[in-house]
């Protein structure tokens, strides 16, 4: 993986892959797992074919928008209750729909459908899993600007898999093979698995799987790494910065660091919610890039009533509504990381299947069910720019400008939600809240 300041994906997405199937499946022999430490053993490439499947643009628009109304499934899961609508939450709609983008191909019966239903899709699954590895493409190449994601499939050594599902995520997402032994040292695949990500993330997600999580019963770990690091197209000059109150949902209001600028923005508000709340919304585009962050934020009171009742063509609706207008903006820096075990938001979410009666024949013969389904996320926003980084892992273990306006005020004093997507494609990459952008 390259550590330029330019645009990336994993260095095999940039050439087609080196081996053929036959040595993936001969991986055993040729890449062994040492005792300790956590030295990764060589990456086996499965060869995709030349001519890759072309993707129709509605297939990966379709893609986009089952992406947000994923992600917007897990903030309202997440956030669910009085503990969840007053903390910080930071996801990764991308990261996590590409790990299980990666799972549904093998997954059969009620597993796959459960699992579809979930991502919002009802395209073939080999078919959504080319259509999500081509929305996963580069979307810049500049020194302003780093977008780094690599997608893994870490599997037992002496495991037998589907020729077919290797060929699949290969096609798909250029997936390295890695061979491991969890059966005799499952703490050390799990420390080769969880450096792989530290190292794609730039140190920013440790420890992505806990001990728990791998066991000698693991048999597979799917993983998507992503890291972004980008600088405002308009920085904010740090002489603004001052300490303004920020309004909690508990009633109490901390003096935190606020940023100010006035500038021509894209903006909107309006109404919406259960019950009606105002909003105010404003897009804050990144520099050399399709990339940008919006941020909404409900009138005070009325944060949990309209997180709540948020959905996708509502959130089409605001960032369809965005238009060029000066704006007073201020805007808290913060910083914070969340890490989730998200089996049960799966489960809230109606897929049961795959960890309780999983059919994964089609990824081996012997049975399989997920056992673990993880992600942590981290953001940072401060005057020059975002760092973002998120890991998600899939362990599956054996079974059994315009004219001059008068400009709009947009103090953001209160909880507010952020969504940091591609414009050109749609693709949602991190979405949450900030309760408190002291809190870490």
């Amino acid at each position: 993986m390259t550590n330029s300041s330019t645009s990336v994906r994993s260095a095999a997405r940039r050439r087609p892959a080196a081996l053929l199937l036959a040595a993936a499946l001969a991986a055993p022999l040729i890449a062994g797992c040492g005792s300790t430490g956590a030295a990764a053993p060589p990456v086996v490439r499965v060869s995709a074919p030349k001519d890759r499947p072309t993707v129709a643009p509605d297939q990966k628009e379709a893609v986009a928008k089952a992406t947000d109304a994923f992600g917007l499934d897990l903030l309202h899961t997440l956030s669910a209750g009085p503990a969840g609508s007053g903390r910080n939450i930071v996801v990764s709609p991308s990261g996590l729909a590409t790990a299980l983008a990666m799972l549904l191909p093998g997954a059969r019966g009620a597993t796959a459908e459960e699992l579809a239903k979930a991502l919002h899709t009802d395209l073939d699954p080999k078919q959504y899993a080319l259509a999500t590895g081509a929305l996963n493409a580069p979307v810049a190449k500049t020194g302003k600007f780093l977008l780094r994601q690599s997608d893994d499939l870490w599997m037992q050594k002496d495991m037998a898999v589907e020729p077919d599902y290797l060929t699949t995520l290969a096609t798909a997402f250029d997936t390295g093979v890695h061979t491991v032994d969890f059966v005799k040292n499952p703490q050390d695949g799990r420390k080769q698995i969880n450096a792989a990500v530290e190292k794609t993330t730039e140190g920013r997600i440790k420890d992505l799987f806990n001990e728990q999580q791998i066991t000698g019963l693991t048999r597979l770990v799917l993983t998507d790494a992503l890291y972004l690091d980008a600088k405002w197209a308009s920085p904010f000059k740090p002489q603004a910065t001052a300490d303004r109150t920020f309004h909690k949902l508990d009633g109490t209001g901390p003096s935190v660091p606020t940023m100010s600028r006035m500038d021509t923005l894209k903006y909107a508000d309006g109404s919406g919610g259960i019950t009606g709340e105002p909003w105010q919304a404003v897009e804050l585009p990144y520099a050399d890039s399709t990339l940008v962050m919006d941020l909404i934020v409900p009138a005070q009171g009325g944060f949990a009533a309209f997180t709540k009742g948020l959905d996708q063509p509502q959130l089409d609706r605001i960032l369809g509504g965005l238009t060029d207008r000066s704006v007073d903006l201020q805007l808290p820096r913060f910083h914070f990381d969340t890490a989730n075990e998200l089996t049960p938001t799966l489960r809230a979410l109606g897929v049961n299947a795959a960890f309780d009666d999983a059919d994964l024949h089609g990824i081996a013969k012997e049975p399989l069910a997920v056992g673990t389904v993880v992600q942590k996320a981290t953001v940072q926003v401060d005057e020059d720019g975002t760092v973002a980084a998120a890991g998600s892992g899939v362990g599956i273990k054996a079974a059994g400008a315009a004219a001059p306006q008068q400009h709009v005020e947009l103090h953001i004093d209160r909880p507010f939600l952020f969504l940091i997507r591609d414009t050109s494609g749609g693709r949602p990459l991190f979405l949450g809240q900030v309760a408190d952008p002291q809190a870490k």
